[in-house]
């Protein structure tokens, strides 16, 4: 009789608890998104008039736009320097160790931002919720590497986008929830119980780390890989990524340029269609820019069942980018009703995630995964990063009291538009190169796991004596058997 660790439903159950890693955390992440109007409301009101049954005026914590915008800037550029070293140490010191210290920052960096809302009208306020992005920046962007990482670890050469989507869904479903449920709360409990109730769901993350770090363990030493792990994890170098292939960094490139066009028009979109489209409402125009993360809540796992079962993940990763370049066209330049490109945005965004994020683990050895992972997280959150301070010079730097004139918005869609055009050109590159080195990229899951195990199975130095291949071919065939060589390299 089996171990059950080499049972279906054990990597499920790994999959359901590591889903709930992030959940609280999306939903902190784009609370400020939703609330976009108080954090850049005034400190008072003195003046303020009733047009329509409606207040002109917002009371707030008086945030200008780029002070607004620095909140996710931060966000990003964090992310950017922590990652790498956060990866390099997950390959290192293991999954257990990753999971502690990276949801606890979370529960640090959101609690201590819901602490700045307290000094409104004071110096404080913009350090401590900039201090508290921090470190909530530095856990969450780190969190996900060793989320991906143990869903790497249970699922490769099987169900992993699947499983790529279902935890995608899941954080999305907290990004969702944000954007139903943030805006009612804020209305009647205030903005400083806002931030504390997304607090809270971040230990709930906490509490998920401390349930799948001892299913990991559990299960690794039912499968005797416990003791392998270890040892190859003593063989990663900070200097490997030197050895990192060209698909892997035109991978990462495309990754980047697509996600510079999601995450920075969230952050501004439920803004943006106030206004102008002046018929919707605060809560309204949280909805339809929460509708992208609809779309990827629906249609993740699906997506990520057809992407196991027909690969292609190069061509979604193409097509993805050609798809999404109407969205800002349309934004910009119609006044078509911005929820069809919301939508829109999210079902393109659902196939890109669904088919990049999964590919890393095809072209880079399992050893080095983390370290894979928190580069190109880095690089993504770069360029994010990058994109937040470009995205708020273009709207402004004095106080919102007043809409943002639509030639500002514009801009700002023309800029999400040379992003996505980018996005082509790697991703063209992205399958050149691919169909020169075997196609990996383009198989189904199980030819592609094959091809990624012998990847495993080649040394970093190409002047090493490579070993035995016949060994573990027998094994991928196997449903049960095939963790143990996929997985003798995490």
């Amino acid at each position: 009789m089996g171990q059950p660790a080499e049972k279906v439903y054990y990597r499920f159950v790994v999959l359901f608890f590591n889903c709930l890693l992030t959940f609280g955390s999306y939903f902190c992440f784009d609370i400020p998104s939703v609330l976009q109007d108080q954090f850049q409301g005034n400190l008072t009101c003195p003046n303020a008039t009733v047009i329509n049954g409606t207040v002109d005026c917002v009371v707030g914590l008086g945030m200008s736009p780029q002070e607004y915008n620095l909140l996710y800037a931060i966000y990003a550029w964090t992310n950017a320097v922590v990652v790498i070293m956060a990866g390099f140490l997950i390959d290192k010191l293991g999954n257990r160790f990753g999971v502690f210290l990276f949801s606890f920052l979370c529960v640090l960096g959101s609690s201590l931002f819901a602490l700045g809302s307290h000094f409104r009208g004071t110096p404080y306020l913009l350090p401590l919720m900039l201090t508290g992005r921090l470190l909530f920046g530095s856990g969450n962007g780190s969190l996900t590497i060793v989320q991906n990482r143990i869903t790497a670890f249970w699922f490769k050469g099987k169900e992993l986008a699947l499983a790529f989507g279902v935890t995608l869904a899941f954080s999305r479903l907290g990004s969702v929830l944000n954007f139903f449920f943030t805006q009612r709360f804020e209305e009647n409990y205030g903005m400083q119980w806002t931030l504390w109730g997304g607090a809270l769901l971040c230990v709930l993350g906490f509490v998920s780390a401390v349930i799948v770090s001892a299913l990991d363990k559990v299960g690794m030493k039912q499968l005797g890989l416990d003791g392998a792990i270890q040892e190859e994890s003593r063989k990663v170098r900070i200097q490997d990524v030197k050895l990192l292939s060209l698909r892997y960094w035109l991978l990462v490139l495309t990754i980047m340029f697509f996600y510079n066009g999601i995450f920075p028009f969230i952050a501004d979109a439920s803004k943006f269609i106030q206004d102008k489209y002046n018929d919707y409402s605060q809560k309204q125009a949280a909805y339809i820019a929460g509708a992208v993360y609809d779309s990827s809540l629906v249609l993740s796992a699906s997506v990520g069942i057809l992407i196991d079962y027909v690969g292609l993940r190069g061509v979604f990763a193409v097509s993805c980018a050609v798809l999404t370049l109407p969205v800002f066209g349309l934004l910009a330049f119609t006044f078509v009703p911005p929820l069809v490109s919301t939508i829109w945005l999210g079902v393109t965004y659902s196939f890109a995630a669904a088919s990049m994020w999964p590919s890393i683990p095809l072209v880079v050895p399992q050893a080095t995964l983390g370290t894979a992972m928190g580069l190109a997280t880095s690089i993504q959150m770069i360029g994010i990063g990058i994109s937040n301070l470009v995205v708020g010079q273009i709207l402004g730097t004095k106080s919102s009291e007043t809409k943002i004139p639509l030639w500002r918005w514009q801009r700002m869609m023309i800029f999400m538009l040379a992003n996505t055009i980018s996005c082509i050109v790697t991703s063209v590159l992205l399958n050149i190169v691919d169909h020169k080195q075997g196609g990996t990229l383009n198989k189904t899951t199980k030819r592609s796991g094959q091809a990624a195990g012998d990847s495993d199975r080649e040394p970093l130095y190409q002047g090493e004596e490579e070993p035995n291949e016949d060994d573990d071919d027998d094994d991928d065939d196997d449903d049960d058997g095939a963790i143990r060589s996929h997985s003798v390299n995490s």
